[in-house]
């Protein structure tokens, strides 16, 4: 499993998230508020307090391994405000040495330094990574929270092997991150007016991983309640991808599997590997796995990175099957992608130059011709731009289109695409790839990535629109272009552009990224 993913997923990571770069100092404790397990202080960043490291679950380690999330225990005293461990992962760039820690379920809360009259609306962000990686530390909400006058909240989930793991009889098989991710949202729902949120008024976001898993919880029976609107960024339901679609050697496949194929790949990986266990003379395996150092483990976090569905009353559907039924929360929902999203995996394939093998690689020679006559090379720039806008518009595109249109037939969607070129964190000739959006919302790492005027307005407005959407579901007022709900047929909502680019306008999704073709090619 790991084999045709890791191209994938390691892609899913948010581009140039940037760790331990200055950022304000931590000042000393502002605030103090009393939560449900005890007393917590702030720090100032920004015009915001910021009360990091919050357990919201117990540590999953021992006989908690591979089990659904339990109440954290109270403590005494006052907690400091300090960034908790990430949850295991390989290094990468939110985790440059990568981490081994299980005792990882904290998240970290954000609110405006100047008074409230009322209870606040409360943003909690599931950070993205392809489900192997990242935290919710990454994304530092000062400037969200001040200028959008809304509680955020970030949070941290299992990932990889510890979180999606499964083996036969192992209840709860390929689901704990989504468990911990509703664990996270029921701690809002008892803590938010300490911190003065509003509990009857959480949205639920996220981006890449984070906006399929905030899709997951949108077609959840146990988050009935949890949250009253929702914003997928750059991830969806439909979310798969096509036969060497992002890199050589893929298989077509989705985040979404039934939890008995990922029970029947853990029992397979586990008798492959069990010599590096230490298992005992008798010991059940599970019970051997939940014995083993996390060190051992999360050399092979990668092979876990699926969903399972059909097992557990979290995800008891597939999410895409689901969503497509009818089967979801009836809330307000923000969803878009990047205009070049599939752009951050070009290198993977090296120099291109060969443009209609891939074609032919990804939909087969028989589809082949009308891929290249609807995407004629000579349409493009290059060989690479030519197949970064076909695998756009196939696996990011047009599948976050499909499930727009299964929401806006029960639910106001805001439909949006993120059309920078130039965005901070955009690698040269890239364009608007994915997660380079980010900056305009959150500060990296903690960090302030150098802008234009033209986008420091853009970030403004975006901020607006996301923040005014979570206080009243309807992101619109001052200061920028309508945005109107799209319809079903045809997915309409706004390009999201400096004004020295194309600006903000309004523009079909489905005619962009030609959803009528992809749709009919099947």
């Amino acid at each position: 499993m790991k084999r045709i993913l890791v191209g994938l997923v390691a892609g899913l990571v948010p581009v140039g998230l940037l760790v331990g770069l200055a950022g304000p100092s931590d000042a000393a404790p502002q605030n103090v508020v009393r939560t449900d397990n005890g007393l917590v202080a702030s720090k100032t960043v920004g015009d915001s307090q910021v009360f990091d490291g919050i357990p919201y679950a117990a540590p999953p380690v021992g006989a908690l391994r591979w089990k659904a999330p339990q109440p954290a225990k109270p403590w005494t005293g006052v907690r400091e405000s300090k960034v908790g461990n990430v949850c295991p992962q390989q290094a990468n760039s939110e985790a440059p040495d990568g981490s081994t820690t299980e005792d990882c379920l904290y998240l970290n809360v954000t609110t405006p330094s100047k008074p409230s009259g009322k209870p606040r609306a409360v943003v909690v962000w599931l950070p993205g990574g392809g489900f192997f990686s990242g935290a919710g530390s990454s994304y530092e909400a000062s400037k969200f929270a001040a200028r959008g006058d809304v509680v955020v909240v970030t949070v941290n989930y299992r990932l990889g092997i510890f979180g999606f793991f499964g083996y036969p009889g192992l209840t709860g098989s390929g689901t704990f991150g989504l468990q911990d991710q509703q664990a996270a949202l029921r701690w809002v729902q008892r803590n938010a007016r300490a911190f003065g949120g509003d509990p009857r008024n959480v949205t639920v976001a996220g981006e890449s991983a984070g906006g399929m898993s905030v899709c997951a919880q949108l077609t959840s029976p146990t988050s009935t309640g949890l949250f009253s609107k929702a914003i997928m960024q750059s991830g969806s339901c439909a979310f798969d991808w096509a036969d060497n679609s992002q890199y050589p050697g893929q298989e077509a496949g989705s985040f979404w599997v039934p939890a008995g194929a990922v029970q029947a790949h853990g029992k397979e990986w586990a008798a492959g590997n069990k010599a590096k266990f230490g298992c005992k003379p008798g010991q059940s395996m599970l019970d051997c796995l939940r014995g083993t150092k996390s060190d051992v483990l999360v050399d092979d976090t990668l092979e876990f990175v699926q969903i399972g569905y059909g097992q557990t009353a979290a995800v008891p559907l597939s999410p895409a099957g689901a969503l497509k039924a009818g089967l979801f929360h009836r809330v307000p929902i923000i969803s878009g992608n990047n205009h070049d999203e599939a752009n951050a995996w070009l290198s993977a394939f090296g120099d291109i130059k060969d443009y209609p093998q891939l074609v032919t690689n990804m939909v087969g020679a028989q589809k082949a011709a009308q891929v290249l006559n609807h995407y004629p090379q000579t349409n493009y720039e290059s060989p690479a731009a030519a197949w970064g806008a076909v695998t756009t518009d196939r696996l990011w595109s047009c599948t976050q289109v499909a499930s727009d249109q299964q929401a806006a037939a029960k639910v106001p969607v805001y439909a949006y695409e993120f059309a920078d070129k130039h965005s901070p964190i955009a690698a040269a000739g890239l364009g608007a790839a994915h997660g380079t959006e980010l900056p305009y919302l959150f500060r990296l790492g903690g960090y302030d990535f150098p802008m234009s005027a033209t986008q420091q307005t853009l970030s403004n407005q975006m901020i607006d629109y996301w923040t005014s959407f979570a206080r009243t579901g309807n992101p619109n007022g001052a200061g920028r272009p309508h945005w109107s709900p799209t319809g079903v047929r045809e997915v309409k909502g706004l390009s999201l552009a400096p004004t020295d680019q194309s600006g903000i306008q309004q523009v079909s999704l489905s005619t962009e990224h030609q959803c009528g073709f992809w749709s009919r090619l099947g």
